[in-house]
């Protein structure tokens, strides 16, 4: 943790009170994944993908979906030199990106969705039959607007399953806002966010989240919830063996971000509704009595035995 508390005080210089969203974010990161902001406009989804690059070095670059956005714009495309005669690639927005802020993803075509969800699970481009590697550290937020549905076309669950994460900021509590207020009132937060690493240091980050030791109690008892999700007569989707590995790999970014180098179950249990809440789908009984994943969720974790010893 001191070597993130810097970082995670960074970003907290533009984005107030959202010390939690701000740790899932950076743990995704920590984990190679991607994550998907699913709010209302207005709350600060942009202001903390801006932080969280310069607090960190990375070379940043924002993207707003619109239905006349084509796959090409993402990943590039060839075009004939007239000098040569020979075919020369044209970067998409991808090229040379350590963090892409793709802005509403939902308003944009099904096949530019897919064009950038290939990037994001395969970490390299095609065009032509010629890959191209994309740089690293690689990552993805993506948002969405859970209002405004007019235009859009929201994720097949597929898709969204290849997200590591789904945060939402929500609005601030009655301080933090008025912090909000008076910062704005003295000039751009955003302006005072200071690098606090490098992307060599990002890159040292990951490695060590990813070695970070996880006993077989742990998997037994993620795997459990795993499981206990797919029996759930409230659920008719339960999370698949992807989403518990993606549990795995998060609940160890969530010791590193605390400073432990093995898991427990507090960090299990952090991670796991933010990891899996948007990988399962409800029963049309539960979807009837307004019932959430979330509180599917929750009841799960609640209802499974914890490990032996714990």
């Amino acid at each position: 943790m001191d070597k993130l508390s810097p970082i995670i005080q960074e970003v907290e210089k533009a984005v107030t009170g959202k010390r939690e969203v701000i740790e899932g974010v950076l743990m995704a990161l920590l984990c190679r994944g991607h994550v998907l902001l699913d709010d209302v406009p207005g709350v600060g989804k942009t202001t903390l993908a801006l932080a969280l690059s310069r607090s960190l070095g990375l070379r940043y670059r924002r993207i707003q979906f619109t239905p006349d956005v084509l796959p090409s714009d993402i990943v590039g495309f060839s075009m004939v030199d007239r000098q040569t005669g020979a075919l020369r690639f044209v970067p998409g927005v991808l090229s040379g990106t350590n963090l892409l802020l793709g802005d509403e993803i939902n308003r944009t075509s099904s096949k530019t969705q897919s064009a950038l969800l290939e990037a994001m699970e395969e970490n390299q481009i095609t065009v032509d039959g010629q890959a191209h590697p994309l740089e690293q550290p690689f990552c993805v937020i993506a948002t969405q607007n859970r209002v405004g549905t007019a235009g859009t076309q929201p994720l097949p669950q597929a898709q969204m399953d290849r997200f590591l994460v789904q945060l939402s900021l929500g609005y601030p509590d009655h301080d933090s806002e008025m912090a909000i207020l008076r910062d704005r009132t003295l000039g751009d937060p955003l302006q005072q966010v200071r690098q606090a690493a490098s992307v060599e240091e990002v890159l040292h980050l990951q490695s060590e989240a990813m070695q970070t030791a996880i006993s077989d109690h742990m998997l037994d008892y993620i795997t459990r919830l795993c499981a206990a999700s797919r029996e759930d007569p409230a659920l008719s989707l339960g999370i698949s063996p992807r989403g518990a590995l993606s549990v795995s790999r998060m609940a160890r970014a969530c010791a590193s971000v605390r400073g432990r180098d093995y898991v427990i179950v507090e960090d299990v249990q952090q991670v796991f509704l933010p990891t899996c809440a948007h990988r399962v789908l409800l029963s049309p009984k539960a979807r009837m009595e307004g019932n959430s994943a979330q509180a599917v969720l929750q009841a799960i974790v609640r209802q499974v035995k914890l490990p032996h010893g714990i």
